[in-house]
């Protein structure tokens, strides 16, 4: 019976794959055939072994493997055994001079290789859907919000364009840490390479040039946990961005602002189970909820990086969970983020509408413009500031007030004018954007 939710609810099925019981063990295979590989290169066992248990291991099953360890109690030495039944008298050099975990990590790496591909399509996917709306939207203005409230205007291509920034990142980050998370191990127990006598380094450099890894540089009995914590804290990283994106939709799509909205197929979606009114972001919802467990599995994985000596087993019942759900979810709430996004209803003339409701947004332009014309910066302020405490209408105040009223007549109509009040967002968002193509360039 299904317990987790991955079984039944969240995931899409190509990233479980990667890391399910099957695939898992199809790598450590992997592992162990390249193992037997640089072993005949350095003449240690007959040539022909590699190829010969390459051939018969496709007779294995998975029921097999699971029988033997229910039997002896060791996953590693399990399937080690059952692929030494297939193999004939090559079976005796499987396994030769290598610890469980010279397997185990090695064929980790390898799963998380696959679910790097992937994720970064899903990056790739969800930067093209932002950089089209930073576009579109680049001159759609809307009102600004600090702390929940009104600030100064801004356009909502230039918001999108921030989120895209952000991803950018998080895409350096990724070509960054390649070379640190895909890494393997195969010098023994303890790290010595004594088992493997005076090739100990050539095996491992032979094993990780034949799966395309780096060796560990520093390994114990495992491959550096460092590495793990990397790896999982970068997955959290992305799960936040992609939570603090979520929840400006949330709130953009709340009923009093109405701005955007995720999509919603009206012919036949239900919002609620008796408001049949309801059109709920959902979806935004959801992305925030998963993104919370996701980052939920940074602290275990510290935790499980501080081992005993060389090593000890607290960490494996933890990174049996914590590396498989953070890959599934990530890529769950990513492909749910690039659906959200790349079809987002925008409510140009709410936007507007919005901002026109807060003429007080431009207490600033009005500083400015009264510093440029003569006044202090503090003493423009505190004018400014007196007259947006009153009650009414702040132009109508502005206006009245005998200080400034005068100054600011001739000029009302482009003081409140939001367009002429954008800054410099062309040229940010432009930026933005270059910098997405030229990354783009570069990976393609």
């Amino acid at each position: 019976m299904p317990v987790c939710p991955l079984d039944y609810r969240y995931g899409r099925e190509e990233v479980k794959e990667i890391f399910s019981e099957g695939n898992k063990i199809r790598k450590m295979m992997d592992v162990e055939i390249s193992l037997l590989k640089a072993h005949a290169s350095l003449n240690h066992i007959p040539s022909h072994c590699p190829e010969v248990v390459e051939n018969n291991i496709k007779k294995i099953k998975i029921e097999r493997v699971k029988e033997i360890e229910k039997e002896i109690k060791h996953d590693v030495m399990s399937l080690v055994k059952a692929m030494s039944e297939v193999s004939g008298e090559c079976g005796k050099y499987i396994h030769l001079g290598a610890t469980s975990n010279d397997i185990i990590d090695t064929a980790t790496a390898l799963q998380i290789r696959e679910f790097l591909d992937i994720l970064e399509e899903d990056m790739w996917k969800f930067e093209f859907s932002l950089a089209q709306l930073s576009e579109k939207y680049r001159n759609t203005v809307m009102l600004g919000r600090t702390h929940g409230q009104a600030a100064i205007p801004i356009t909502f291509g230039l918001k999108i364009a921030n989120y895209l920034a952000e991803m950018l990142r998080h895409h350096e980050r990724l070509r960054e840490i390649r070379k640190r998370i895909l890494v393997g191990k195969m010098i023994g127990a303890v790290g010595t390479g004594a088992s493997f006598g005076k090739d100990a380094i050539r095996i491992q450099n032979l094993v990780m040039k034949e799966l395309n890894l780096n060796p560990e540089e520093s390994p114990t009995q495992i491959v550096a946990r460092d590495r793990y914590v990397e790896f999982v804290s970068f997955i959290a990283g992305i799960a936040t961005s992609l939570e603090r994106f979520a929840t400006e939709i949330r709130n953009l799509q709340r009923s009093e602002i109405g701005e955007v909205e995720e999509p919603f197929d009206t012919s036949k979606q239900v919002g609620s189970s008796t408001m049949a009114q309801k059109r709920n972001p959902i979806i935004s919802e959801n992305i925030c909820g998963l993104a919370r467990i996701i980052r939920g599995f940074v602290n275990p994985m510290h935790e499980s990086s501080i081992l005993w000596h060389e090593r000890d087993l607290s960490n494996s019942s933890a990174e049996r969970f914590i590396i498989p759900h953070v890959c599934v979810l990530i890529d769950d709430i990513l492909n749910k983020a690039i659906y959200v996004f790349g079809d987002l209803r925008i409510n140009e003339k709410r936007m507007m509408d919005n901002l026109k409701k807060h003429p007080e947004v431009f207490a600033e332009k009005i500083i400015m413009y009264l510093v440029e014309n003569g006044l202090g910066r503090q003493e423009a302020h505190e004018i400014v500031r007196r007259i947006a405490m009153k009650d009414g209408d702040f132009k109508e105040n502005l206006l009245k007030d005998e200080r400034i009223g005068e100054i600011v007549k001739n000029k009302i109509d482009e003081i409140f004018d939001p367009e002429s009040y954008l800054g410099a967002k062309d040229e940010i968002i432009n930026n933005i954007i270059q910098r997405w193509k030229e990354l783009n360039k570069v990976l393609s």
